[in-house]
């Protein structure tokens, strides 16, 4: 099929059709959307998230024109088996995913824990990726990391006292800026009316966030072995994975692009979907 055949293709991540796949064990839970051919874009969703946590407006406009692919790691959602206690296991699982799934080439869209699993798939396996897109997120090693856990517990103690999502508080300022732009993003998760995914366990939740810790605290990676054409993206406010890291992955990957949106939180992309999705789908066109 080729790239450019659009008959009776979805593009509509409200409605992309729920699949599995068995390898290593794992029943993994994916999506796919968008005209298949070429190079597909993987995502690689954030702590706690399962299928449904991806703002349809950046998958969508990806989806647009290239074949885009949603996942559970193992132990999350949908997919079987538990939760990894280390990043480079959750890489390892992405790797038996994507090799299951028949693909030899991919191009990564990640945010937050999504990067840090892609960061380690990237050094451990750069035949695979050819472009990666970064948001959120930090490196291995990186100053203050290991503070997400803290930071992460509070605020789901203050959004479960205020009744809200916990995102709100996470993923937003609380300000007259970011508070609409937190309630415009939770509500456009709810956009999917069918096939839901479950949500993670508090046991896997944990876990998850043992391995973001670990991984703060490990010795940094090698990441001039990154030489696919990158792009990192996050607010000038990140409480959960500090901004400065952002900047210390661009200073850090080779010809990599950095933007960092005023005024906005962990979740930058998401309250500047109008600017950013169009920017990503450009930088990921084949």
């Amino acid at each position: 099929m080729s790239t450019n055949d659009t008959s009776n293709v979805i593009t509509s991540y409200a409605l992309a059709p729920a699949r599995t796949i068995d390898a290593g064990g794992v029943t993994f839970a994916y999506r796919e959307l968008g005209p298949k051919g070429g190079i597909p874009v993987v995502f690689f969703v954030h702590l706690a998230a399962t299928l449904d946590n991806w703002d349809p407006r950046i998958v969508d406009a990806i989806a647009r024109d290239r074949h885009v692919i949603t996942f559970d790691n193992r132990g999350v959602g949908s997919s079987t088996g538990s939760v990894p206690d280390s990043v480079e296991a959750m890489a390892d699982d992405a790797y038996t995913f994507i090799k299951a799934l028949g693909l030899d080439t991919i191009d990564i869209f990640s945010f937050s824990l999504g990067g840090m699993v892609a960061q380690d798939l990237v050094v451990k396996h750069p035949e695979l990726v050819r472009k990666l897109v970064l948001t959120g997120t930090g490196p291995r090693g990186g100053k203050d990391m290991d503070k997400v856990v803290g930071v992460t517990y509070y605020d789901i103690l203050r959004a479960t006292l205020t009744r809200q999502d916990p995102k709100e508080f996470l993923f937003f300022n609380r300000n007259a800026t970011g508070k609409p732009a937190a309630r415009a993003f939770v509500n456009r998760l709810k956009e999917r009316t069918i096939d839901r995914d479950k949500d993670i366990s508090l046991t896997g939740f944990r876990t998850q966030l043992k391995a973001i810790q670990k991984y703060g605290r490990s010795a940094p990676s090698d990441l001039s072995k990154i030489t696919q054409p990158t792009l990192i993206a996050n607010g000038d406010n990140d409480r959960m994975v500090p901004s400065v890291l952002s900047e210390d992955l661009h200073r850090r990957i080779k010809d990599s692009t950095l933007v960092i949106y005023p005024d906005s939180g962990h979740g930058g992309i998401f309250q500047y979907h109008q600017q950013f999705a169009p920017l990503a789908a450009e930088f990921l066109a084949a």
